[in-house]
């Protein structure tokens, strides 16, 4: 027997990008059309016969050694190449192997090329060629997916043994158990021909055993290991069979397939880093099908299979062995009975495993009918055809339904009609679209009660077995209150009526149409209504009274409005009417009849109110505007509050149609109104106070909001609103943002005065957001502001108001981002009043949610007005930022705030705003008492601010606190402009 005998073929190597990743895949296709051609010239050759004798010796013998180093060079340079590949030391083992084999056959070729003389045996080539096989075993057992537990490490040994024993037995039956084998050769000779065929039964049982143990994740190079093994053991194999062996000579048709064995080996590391290449440079085409599952059906039967066709070669082995009615060789009958006990032994593991098994899967399955069964989601699974196979038991308490009565309906039984084709075209959607791209889907939809009444259900929606699986949950509430908050952000809480931002977003739609060619649209009308005499009703009666009274009067208007109109009440005693022509008219018809609704207005408005059990009697003043020509929204709702102004000066209780000439004169008042701010601002005729924020846990003065005051020749301090009412936004923009910075420069002045004091309280200012993003106050102002008079940034917080559509948020959040990053607080004003705070909330990264006067004042009174601010409360707390509210000036207000989870409150009922004076004595003290709450000594706690003003005087002789403050409620009559 020839040293080539037992030569090994390298395995091929698995696909590794430089990060160590596997990539399984199709190698590039030059490259194995060269390693094809190579291989075939070589068989062409062997089959030619080279040409001549010498040549047929020169290649049988060095060209297998060279086939096997171009092996070992490329297994060693690709583990050199690769140090975070996973199996480098596989590779390191098979190139050291190949060298062996290569070495072996170059010793081979030397006796017979060079000397021309036989080979000695036994010979260096021997060794080298049985030092060949150890390597090659340990690499392929590194290759192998290694068990996880001791059985399968056990069972991985047993299988070994099945394979090998077998093959052992088989061979020992036609080959071994030959005289030849034994007459005249010495003990080493035989022990030496014995080797070889043991290793080649040891390698072909790690070929098969790694066959069906290999890595999914390095497929490729493994199946390219055992095609080489397998061709080298088949050569093993023919040549061990003593009718090739006597005839065999260097350069044959044999030597062929250790050559390719050689060279598959040497193309292994690299077939799958190609493939990883190939897969890095980009995605896969559209529409191209993903991989193949790495085990199939197919070999998993031949997997379990494996063990007992490894005893039926044994069998064939012994009866083999036994075919002329001789005794049976004392070798094959120890070599079948170990098979036959192997093959018990691991049947005996493999049942105890499975009843291991067994026990656990039941485990599981309790355990996961427990969770279905316990779940207060209603799991279904569907058939593709739509119907229900399974309904878990929450089903009962959700939809009202018994389970087992919904298995067998069809799901579509079940969907509102109007949701059903929505639903319908999202599930053939997602069954359209494959499974690595979208697992699973998200459907809402109403799914009917047993009651009648519909449920919103949010279902999660995954494939099953052909079907699919519903985990739905009722979301019912969820999108009660976000209809309830969007109902809010629109709708005046108290009135009912659209606010200011609704009735500005239809009069945008209305003259939209008109540009776009409306007729109708083109004959459009604002009303604006004020009240007269309604600050005289909240004086005498009450507030509560007042409050009846604006209710009753949304009512008439609402009914008072045609169909399609819209009526609106802007704040306090302000309402407003959008009136949409036919377009059937001309233009003196068009002003007649919506002045004849104006007029059915007044009158409807003006008739006496019932309320707090007495009568009482209020006007209406109306301005009427038509849309004309290139007008916008704010300009035409501008030329009805003009309008409804002159109505007012003019004697009240009356209407009063836009003309050009009030405007300019209302214009003269309002460039009148600011030289009076600018004159104040210069004579600094501003004082700033300040009103502290308490925590409602425990009464502790948390921050304190900064607010300027305007004070009169008398001493007498009221809002800066005041001053410019019925002002332009042009003409009092400059003067207010004046204001706006003296009181920023002001109250961070004054802050850090009280800091290098020790009362290390924030400092709460509120800056209107339209002068953030037209960079009239930037944060290097801010924070060149705090630097100068050594202030912390957190000792300060920014507080945003004027939350106008005209609002650029993607500038407004780059100004917030940057104020928190210099660590300056960020606080949202408005919270609940409109849509436009709803919207900055999803943007803007803020500290505290300030929830708006309105609904502070209901708040004790009203459940409606408690449901939208506790859900608003809700909001807050889940996303994490504290909620200040402002305007609390009754106790049982702020009772009501503490017992729905709102964290500060700011208001009347625990301090007016206060001077510098008598604030130190306030932080002094520390806190407030809060009705039910837990009282704390002086002390910081969380800072947290919220804006806000309350209309205070300074004079007066009553109380030893000259500061006092006038009416709490903010449904205060629209005064007169000044003349």
């Amino acid at each position: 027997m020839t040293a080539r005998g037992t030569e090994l073929s390298r395995p091929a190597r698995t696909a590794y990008r430089r990060d160590g990743t596997a990539a399984d895949g199709r190698g590039g296709v030059l490259p194995r059309l060269a390693l094809a051609a190579v291989c075939g010239a070589y068989a062409l050759g062997a089959v030619l016969g080279w040409g001549s004798p010498a040549v047929a010796l020169f290649m049988g013998d060095f060209g297998l050694s060279a086939a096997a180093f171009v092996a070992a060079g490329s297994c060693f340079h690709y583990a050199r190449t690769h140090p975070g590949n996973p199996f480098r030391p596989a590779w390191v083992l098979f190139s050291l192997s190949s060298a062996m084999a290569g070495l072996g056959n170059g010793v081979w070729g030397w006796y017979e090329v060079v000397l021309s003389r036989p080979v000695p045996s036994p010979s260096a080539a021997d060794f080298c060629f049985l030092l060949f096989a150890p390597p090659a075993i340990i690499g392929l057992l590194v290759l192998a997916k290694r068990p996880v537990t001791r059985a399968g490490w056990i069972c991985l040994a047993l299988d070994a043994w099945l394979i090998g024993g077998s093959l052992l037995t088989l061979s020992w039956s036609l080959a071994l158990d030959h005289p030849s084998y034994w007459q005249g050769e010495s003990v080493s000779l035989v022990a030496l021909s014995l080797a070889y065929p043991l290793m080649d039964i040891v390698l072909i049982s790690m070929v098969l055993a790694l066959h069906f143990r290999r890595s999914a994740a390095h497929r490729s190079a493994v199946n390219t290991v055992i095609g080489a093994l397998a061709l080298t053991v088949l050569c093993d194999a023919l040549f061990t069979s003593p009718l090739l062996r006597e005839n065999y000579s260097s350069g044959q048709i044999l030597d062929a397939g250790w050559f390719a064995g050689s060279l598959l080996l040497a193309y292994a590391p690299w077939v799958g880093n190609r493939e990883g290449a190939e897969r890095q440079r980009g995605p896969a085409r559209p529409g191209a099908r993903p991989p193949a599952p790495t085990n199939g059906p197919m070999a998993g039967s031949l997997a379990a299979l494996t063990p007992y066709l490894a005893a039926a070669v044994c069998t064939l082995g012994i009866l083999y062995n036994v075919r002329d009615g001789g005794a049976i060789d004392r070798v094959v009958l120890l070599t079948g009975c170990t098979v036959v006990l192997a093959l018990v032994v691991r049947q005996g593991i493999m049942l105890l495993d499975n009843i291991h098994l067994t026990h656990e899967l039941a485990q599981k399955e309790n355990h996961f009918r427990s969770l279905v069964q316990g779940s207060s989601d209603v799991i279904m699974i569907a058939s593709p055809a739509g119907m229900l196979r399974y309904v878990s038991p929450a089903a009962a308490g959700v939809y009202g339904r018994e389970p087992d009565k919904l298995v067998g309906s069809e799901l579509a039984s079940l969907i509102h009609p109007e949701d059903l084709g929505r639903v319908l075209h999202e599930v053939r959607r997602f069954l359209a679209t494959p499974s690595d791209e979208e697992p699973s889907t998200r459907i809402e939809c109403r799914i009917r009660h047993a009651s009648g009444r519909w449920l919103n259900v949010e279902s999660t929606v995954n494939r099953y077995q052909g079907g699919l699986i519903f985990n739905s949950r009722d979301v019912t509430e969820r999108v009660r209150l976000q209809a309830q908050l969007q109902h809010n952000a629109s709708h005046d809480p108290l009135t009912d009526l659209p606010n200011r931002a609704l009735f500005t977003e239809r009069v945008r739609q209305a003259l939209g149409g008109r540009r776009r060619g409306d007729a109708e649209a083109g004959h459009t009308a604002v009303l604006y209504i004020d009240l007269d005499g309604f600050k005289a009703v909240n004086d005498t009666v009450g507030h509560q009274a007042g409050d009846e009274l604006l209710i009753h009067a949304a009512r008439r208007l609402r009914e008072a409005v045609r169909a399609g109109d819209t009526a609106a009440r802007l704040g306090g005693d302000e309402f407003a009417a959008l009136i949409l022509g036919d377009g059937r008219c001309d233009r003196a018809e068009r002003e007649y009849r919506v002045l004849e609704i104006a007029e059915r207005l007044r009158t409807t408005l003006s008739r006496p109110y019932r309320v707090e059990g007495g009568e009482v009697r209020v006007a209406a003043s109306i301005g009427v505007a038509f849309a004309e020509p290139g007008v916008t929204p704010a300009v035409l709702m501008r030329h009805a509050d003009l309008a409804m102004y002159r109505a007012k000066q003019a004697g009240k209780n009356r209407v009063e149609l836009y003309a050009p000439q009030p405007q300019a004169e209302a214009v003269r008042r309002a460039e009148l109104t600011t030289d009076r701010l600018r004159g104040a601002l210069a004579e600094s005729e501003f004082a700033l106070l300040h009103q502290p924020v308490v925590e409602l846990a425990g009464g502790r003065i948390t921050s304190v909001v900064a607010q300027a005051r305007r004070r009169s020749a008398r001493g007498v301090l009221f809002p800066p609103a005041d001053s410019s009412r019925g002002a332009s936004a042009n003409a009092a923009g400059d003067e207010t943002a004046q204001a706006g910075d003296w009181l920023l420069r002001r109250a961070v002045e004054q802050a850090a005065e009280r800091h290098r004091a020790g009362f290390r309280v924030p400092v709460c200012v509120r800056i209107d957001a339209r002068r953030l993003t037209d960079r009239s106050t930037t944060p290097a102002t801010v924070e060149a502001l705090l630097s100068r008079h050594g202030l912390p940034p957190e000792a300060l917080v920014v507080e945003l108001s004027d939350s106008a559509p005209s609002v650029s948020l993607n500038e407004l959040e780059l100004w917030v981002t940057a104020l928190r990053r210099l660590g300056v607080g960020v606080a949202l004003d408005g919270f609940g009043a409109g849509h436009g705070a709803l919207a900055a909330l999803r943007r803007l990264p803020v500290d505290v949610l300030r929830l708006d006067r309105s609904l502070i004042e209901g708040v004790a009174e009203s459940a409606r007005v408690r449901k939208i601010t506790s859900g608003l409360l809700r909001i807050a707390e889940d996303l994490g930022v504290a909620s200040v509210a402002e305007g609390v000036d009754l106790p049982e207000q702020a009772a009501v705030l503490r017992s729905m989870g709102c964290t500060h409150a700011q208001g009347a009922a625990f301090s007016k705003p206060l001077d510098e004076h008598r604030l130190r004595r306030a932080l002094t003290r520390g806190g407030y008492p809060v009705a039910g709450g837990e009282q704390h000594g002086p002390g910081t706690g969380r800072s947290v601010v919220v804006a806000g003003s309350l209309p205070v005087r300074r004079g007066g002789t009553a109380g030893p606190d000259p500061v006092t403050h006038p009416p709490l409620r903010s449904n205060s009559e629209t005064s007169v402009p000044p003349a």
